[in-house]
């Protein structure tokens, strides 16, 4: 065989098998595709598959009347399986269907998703997101009645995945104690944090495939477990009181321009935290909620005159002093060891008794007793505090509560001067909720409990846990103590540092307080400035702290900056909440007898009715308003001066003469009854602001 022919076969088969392979090959597709096709693409539809999360429902966040602070708003996106309508119901539908997703969502026109869908389906994809945009529960429903969707998921192949968003009704009311969720449905910071294993519920397991395009479908096989939406948790806070603590707090932080400041308000009796509020300025200089400076670490600071409520505690309560005792304060400086002590004014206070020195703030006084007392055993001051309840964390429910920090004499920073400084707020750390616990307990009759901001966890409306305050210290001093502490506090607002809050309406009992703020470890003239307290001072009901950090301006002491946010507080809530005012006095019976109806009014129109009836009646006085007493048979006209700064007495007049007489005043009437006046909701006397307002009650 020549070379030429032997080179020639081998040309031909190689040629004759490459042609049976590629033969074969082709036979291969056409069998996997025709043939064999509908076996391979349900196999392919169990690859990519993956058991995933189903996230549970978030759980509400309420107040104490049961206003939602918090709750998980469903929202839908719009997924499709265009497979599953059969070519009757599809070819029916497509086109509106089409053209009301166009409006709907105006990004493509009708032609542009009709090609999307059609190509879809041509491909056999079971799934495509037919927009990213959130829908809500409403829309879902509009979408619902839609060609095609309306057969369901099951026959018209539509898909409603649900995804919840976290929503806060009162928007940024107390944003920074409710706290937030991140992307993973999980708490943040605030209630949300400290009580996400409640809230977060547990969550569900199903079959998703994966499909064309990276989306993900879910496989209803029956394996899937279904998600245990979590708890409701009831908190103390009231809305109402919320919105008053931050209006206050947000109007004085603007005024001074200060750094960041805060209030809480707290139930005496129970503990429970009405308000609370924590407002920081940022870069802008529009103040928000950043950070909890109420409870944290950040907001453990040295409290200032504050605290001489309990170095005055431990002096009445460990030795024999009396209120009326007095100590030399000098001229406004004097030096313990090698540090000149000052007082806030110049020149000092001279000598002053027991009592003055706490409600003039007397620095130097305070420290000159506690260390005459305790300077020769400072442990035993030391020990006093920390016995009280003040030297340990509160157990606050709220994640993050600060440590405070007493030092004492054996801390290797103890020096000579501790122990005057740490009398008048220096040298130690709290919080402002820790400080608010030991005025609370003051108020309370000597009892410290536990501050409270959440009372229950609830599935639906049934009960699955509740909160009580838990008593820290049931007596942190003797009833005598006690009576001497309130009295001083009281004197504070009448006489001392914060009597420019004193009112007539109800008493304020409470303590300024002023402390440098230190930077670099050294303290410089920037000021944390607070008033901690309670009121009515007579029958206390709240208890509660203001403090703001840094004001700028001339205004830099707690009385000037801190007290009137207290203040303004107290004088909303006392409007708001009649129980708390006091009774009208009862006056004598004077309506009874032979004048049933001459009581209040004009004097001269009621002289000229008693002189047409033929009634005796006299006067000393030519008031224009006036009202009834009787001698015998005689009316006598008594003055009942109408002042602009006070609330006139109209019991006794008839409407008319009251509304014109208030009404003028600038007050808001609401009446009920019928007849004479007979009760007035603000004590005659009262001072009042234009648009306040009154309640009258009528009778016969």
């Amino acid at each position: 065989m020549s070379i030429k022919r032997s080179i020639l076969l081998r040309v031909r088969i190689a040629f004759l098998l490459v042609f049976l392979f590629s033969g074969g090959i082709l036979f291969r597709i056409i069998t996997l595709q025709y043939a064999e096709g509908d076996r391979w693409r349900g196999l392919a539809e169990t690859l990519g598959l993956e058991m995933r999360k189903i996230e549970a429902t978030r759980g509400n966040i309420y107040a104490d009347d049961g206003s939602l602070l918090a709750t998980s708003i469903p929202f839908y996106q719009v997924a499709f399986d265009p497979s599953l309508a059969d070519s009757k119901l599809y070819s029916s539908g497509i086109d509106s269907l089409c053209y009301m997703l166009s409006r709907f969502y105006d990004d493509l026109t009708p032609t542009q998703y009709k090609r999307k869908i059609d190509a879809a389906r041509k491909a056999r994809r079971r799934y495509i997101l037919i927009n990213r945009e959130k829908i809500g529960y409403q829309e879902k429903k509009r979408m619902e009645s839609w060609p095609i969707f309306r057969e369901g998921r099951l026959k018209g192949g539509v898909i409603f995945e649900k995804v919840e968003e976290r929503f806060l009704p009162f928007s940024q009311l107390g944003y920074r104690t409710i706290g937030t969720v991140n992307a993973e449905n999980r708490g943040v910071v605030g209630l949300e944090y400290s009580f996400n294993r409640q809230l977060a519920g547990m969550d569900g397991r199903s079959v998703f495939q994966r499909m064309a395009g990276g989306g993900w479908k879910p496989v209803y096989d029956g394996t899937e477990i279904r998600p245990k939406d979590g708890y409701d948790i009831q908190t103390t806070i009231n809305v109402n009181l919320q919105d008053v603590a931050e209006s206050a707090l947000l109007k004085a932080l603007t005024r001074h321009q200060a750094d960041y400041g805060l209030v809480v308000l707290m139930e005496v009796k129970t503990g429970e935290i009405k308000a609370i509020s924590n407002l920081s300025r940022n870069s802008r200089g529009d103040y928000y909620e950043r950070y909890n400076y109420a409870v944290g670490s950040q907001g453990a600071r040295e409290p200032g005159s504050t605290f001489k409520l309990a170095s005055m505690m431990a002096l009445l309560e460990e030795t024999k002093m009396e209120l009326s005792d007095t100590v030399d304060t000098g001229k406004g400086a004097y030096k313990f060891y090698n540090q000149t002590m000052r007082d806030h004014v110049e020149g000092g206070f001279g000598v002053l008794t027991v009592k003055e020195v706490f409600e003039k703030s007397s620095n130097i006084g305070i420290a000159k007793l506690v260390q005459k007392h305790f300077g020769d055993d400072p442990g035993e001051f030391i020990e006093f505090i920390r016995e009280t309840g003040l030297g340990k964390p509160l157990g606050f429910q709220m994640v993050g509560e600060g440590v405070p920090y007493i030092k004492d004499p054996t801390d290797s920073t103890w020096s000579g001067v501790s122990l005057p400084w740490i009398s008048h707020g220096y040298e130690l750390k709290m919080t402002p909720l820790q400080m608010l616990t030991l005025y609370n307990a003051v108020a309370n009759n000597g009892k410290m409990i536990q501050p409270l901001i959440v009372k229950s966890v609830k599935s639906a409306n049934r009960v699955m846990d509740t909160f009580k305050p838990q008593v820290i210290n049931k007596k942190i001093c003797s009833n005598e103590t006690l009576a001497k502490l309130r009295l001083m506090l009281e004197g504070v607002v009448e006489n001392g540092t914060a009597k420019n809050i004193n009112m007539t309406k109800y008493k304020i009992a409470g303590k300024t307080g002023t402390a440098k703020n230190v930077k670099n470890g050294r303290y410089i003239n920037e000021y944390y400035t607070s008033f901690a307290g309670y009121f009515p001072a007579e029958d206390p009901k709240y208890s509660c702290i203001v403090v703001i950090d840094n004001p700028k301006g001339w205004n830099i002491y707690g009385s000037d900056v801190s007290a009137p946010v207290f203040k303004e507080i107290a004088d909303n809530i006392y409007a708001l909440q009649v129980e708390m005012h006091q009774e009208l006095p009862k006056d004598p019976d004077q309506y009874a007898g032979i004048f049933p109806v001459i009581r209040s009014g004009k004097q001269d129109e009621l002289k000229m009715i008693c002189d047409d009836l033929g009634i005796a009646n006299l006067s000393n006085h030519d008031a224009s308003w006036v009202k009834t007493d009787i001698e015998n048979n005689t009316i006598i006209w008594e003055n009942n001066q109408i002042s602009d700064s006070r609330v006139p007495d109209v019991r006794g007049m008839t409407l008319r003469d009251a509304i014109y007489v208030l009404e003028n005043l600038g007050l808001k009437v609401e009446v009920s009854g019928r007849g004479r006046v007979s009760q007035q909701s603000v004590l005659p006397g009262s001072k009042f602001n234009q648009g306040n307002e009154i309640k009258l009650e009528l009778s016969s």
